[in-house]
């Protein structure tokens, strides 16, 4: 009888390449955050780094690859959060309210928000970086949302229709409150019971208008 074969696990080799990339993210994220892309270098990160330029290249060729990889590791984390969140057996409007109130509390957080004003300050000089960072952010957070409303729809939750428009109505509702205040510099950090309130308002006018007709 055939023996099932052993899940492969990395070698001890793979798991320090693996270590090492996690610890060129971590310092390259805060480099960017404190210099901006253009003020970047990768000298600069290899040196804060405390190795060679040449093990940082073997990473990661170009610069602009390297911000993409910081891009994804914060996207990727935060798709895992929310894939856990957008529960198909739960109440809807209970789920909808924990997925608004969680995106809201992301983007309006310390790190999203340095990230997002570093986008819109360099994006005129680098376009490539507001397509980096719509590619790997919202668009990927818009899809998971639309597979969920999608299957809401099959269920007969709410009406149907296009499910990327529905993803994109809860999204601009969620964020055209205490965010919007944040990056115009009318508030620094949203309280709790302010993102519950946005969350709630988004969640209830969004049903409002997808509602199933009678």
């Amino acid at each position: 009888m055939t023996q099932p074969a052993c899940p492969l696990t990395p070698s001890k080799r793979e798991i320090r390449r693996m270590d090492r990339r996690d610890a060129i993210l971590t310092v390259a994220q805060g480099y960017f955050l404190k210099h901006g892309f253009a003020g970047t270098t990768m000298s600069g990160i290899a040196a804060e780094l405390g190795g060679s330029k040449g093990t940082l290249w073997n990473h990661f060729p170009s610069k602009e690859e390297l911000f993409a990889a910081v891009l994804d590791r914060v996207a990727r984390a935060y798709r895992a959060r929310l894939s856990q969140l957008l529960d198909p057996e739960g109440p809807l409007e209970e789920t909808l309210r924990t997925v608004c109130f969680s995106l809201i509390q992301k983007v309006t957080s310390t790190e999203a928000g340095a990230l997002h004003r570093l986008i819109i300050s360099e994006s005129r000089r680098f376009p490539e970086l507001g397509q980096i960072f719509y590619d790997l952010a919202p668009q990927n957070t818009r899809l998971l949302l639309a597979d969920f409303l999608q299957g809401a729809m099959e269920r007969g939750q709410i009406r149907k229709g296009d499910p990327i428009d529905a993803a994109r109505a809860l999204l601009s509702l969620s964020l055209s409150g205490c965010h919007q205040q944040m990056l115009i510099g009318r508030i620094e950090y949203p309280a709790p019971n302010e993102i519950a309130a946005d969350a709630a308002f988004a969640v209830d006018i969004f049903l409002r208008a997808y509602a199933v007709p009678a």
